[in-house]
């Protein structure tokens, strides 16, 4: 059982990083810019263009029906929408660049008018057609073409998502790092990755802990789980790296069976209070009133 003493604990150790100031990372969207940082946590909502992710009210059967998703998300207050073309998931297929490219940019083209559009690959030819289509940012989770991505998003000017891993793609399993603090390490990672990003021309730059990735030593989902609780609830633990954090919410059928279309909510809650800037989510209704009740039953 999480406590308030656990908390208070947490905050007492801690609780000096929230001064450190985060820089928001501002994108310009088809209704004016949107500013992701202090502030109101913003939501992006997720459309997957692959039959093999598992999260199924999220997965879209064309660009057709991507488009007509996401405009559903953005009505329902998602500012950013993420499409992704092939499963993060363990052993799925994967979609070649020109297949990714087909599948990808008719939704960027027909969401880019909408909603500010995010694009989750790790192939920059897919980056380069989908900015070129209107994306505004990249959401790289994939290491192996790490600097023709960050040059791409300096050529367009592109928000970048960076998110934690040292393999080519999160399809290939690592280990998160088994220290029991794992916020030292995610600051050790991401402050030369920034570092070599700013170098290369990109000024807008959000890291994500990688929540929502599969991991060789998080198989069990109950360790995962509260593996995944301890880095939302520290997120402002990363505050020192100077720009907004990204989180996927998670969810977990063994702890909430049935009801799984809730677990985002409930994590939504650790990931808000613990300092989060940018919420990846399916259930963007589900969100909004969430971050709606957090924002208005201040505890005094």
């Amino acid at each position: 059982m999480i406590t308030l003493a656990e908390l208070a604990a947490l905050q007492a150790a801690h609780g000096d990083a929230w001064a450190t100031p985060v820089a928001p990372v501002v994108v310009d969207g088809p209704h004016g810019p949107v500013a992701i940082g202090d502030g109101p946590v913003t939501l992006m909502g997720c459309v997957n263009l692959s039959r093999d992710s598992s999260y199924r009210e999220s997965v879209a059967t064309s660009p057709a029906d991507a488009v007509r998703m996401g405009r559903i998300q953005a009505a329902q207050g998602a500012q950013i929408i993420d499409l992704g073309a092939e499963s993060s998931n363990q052993g799925t297929a994967r979609v070649s660049p020109e297949d990714q490219i087909s599948a990808l940019v008719p939704a960027v083209k027909g969401l880019a008018e909408e909603a500010i559009v995010s694009v989750e690959t790790y192939q920059p030819a897919v980056v380069r057609a989908c900015l070129d289509a209107g994306a505004r940012a990249l959401n790289m989770t994939g290491r192996q073409h790490e600097d023709d991505m960050l040059a791409l998003a300096a050529e367009y000017d592109a928000a970048v998502v960076m998110c934690f891993g040292e393999t080519a793609n999160v399809r290939e399993v690592a280990d998160v790092p088994p220290d029991a603090d794992p916020m030292p390490v995610l600051l050790d990672h991401f402050a030369p990755r920034l570092a070599h990003a700013r170098s290369l021309g990109v000024t807008k730059v959000i890291v994500d802990p990688g929540m929502g990735f599969v991991y060789g030593n998080l198989m069990d989902p109950m360790v995962r789980s509260r593996h995944q609780t301890r880095v939302l609830t520290q997120t402002f633990r990363l505050r020192p790296l100077g720009v907004p954090v990204c989180n996927v919410l998670p969810n977990s059928y063994d702890i909430f069976g049935d009801e799984l279309r809730k677990a985002e909510g409930f994590y939504a809650t650790f990931a808000v209070l613990g300092g989060t800037h940018l919420l990846r989510v399916h259930e963007v209704p589900h969100l909004r009133v969430v971050l709606k009740a957090l924002a208005e039953l201040e505890v005094r």
